[in-house]
């Protein structure tokens, strides 16, 4: 927000819609789900590191090896303590639109359809099933998703951010080397939360934005 002069209608519109959506009560048959995603640089350590003992912590060697990078999709339903993570080594059309269909076809097969928090990157369009899937399996997929996307420059609206920054403080913000360590730890983490069902305490109302911005609106 610190980023814009005024605040214009389609960025008024556009956060309203997404605020409304985190106030209405939760809906298993029209899950609330925000996605996006966190690149992570593959590090591996040029020599082994010393484990850790009862009151010292794990040593490395400031000196790694650069193994490439990998992406994770993060797709969260804060109001039921839910979430699908996903590591890629890309992330392409294809990579964003095959996860947005294991969401659709494993996990949440029995919604009418999932509404779908994200910001404006270009993956995250129509175009990348078509791109992908048959013109028929696209549309069959489209059909059960409603798209909503955060204001430009305001991707802090998005709830999966808080979840990426949860991840990252838990799990990935630290030396890993490879996307075989980097899946397994993931997964571990996305496990335990799921299990303890934590929930996201969304508290930015769009009462609490009016007080807060109304005097950036542009007229």
């Amino acid at each position: 927000m610190w980023c814009i002069q005024k605040i214009n209608a389609e960025y008024r519109e556009r956060m309203y819609n997404i605020l409304n959506l985190y106030e209405e009560k939760y809906d298993p048959k029209k899950p609330l789900i925000c996605l996006d995603e966190k690149p992570k640089q593959l590090l591996g350590d040029k020599r082994k590191a010393i484990p850790m003992k009862p009151g010292s912590p794990e040593k490395y060697d400031y000196e790694y090896v650069r193994n490439g990078t990998a992406n994770v999709f993060v797709a969260v339903e804060f109001k039921a303590g839910k979430r699908v993570t996903q590591v890629t080594e890309r992330r392409t059309m294809k990579d964003f639109a095959q996860f947005v269909k294991i969401l659709l076809t494993e996990k949440y097969s029995e919604a009418e359809v999932i509404r779908l928090v994200t910001d404006n990157l270009n993956i995250h369009k129509e175009k990348s099933f078509y791109e992908t899937f048959s013109e028929e399996e696209a549309k069959k997929i489209l059909d059960k998703i409603e798209f909503h996307y955060t204001p430009k420059h305001a991707s802090w609206l998005n709830a999966a951010e808080i979840e990426i920054n949860v991840m990252d403080i838990e799990c990935t913000d630290r030396r890993i080397g490879d996307m075989q360590t980097l899946t397994h730890e993931v997964g571990a983490w996305t496990k335990r939360r799921n299990e303890h069902e934590s929930k996201i305490n969304w508290k930015f109302t769009r009462k609490v934005a009016d007080e807060k911005m109304s005097k950036h609106y542009a007229p």
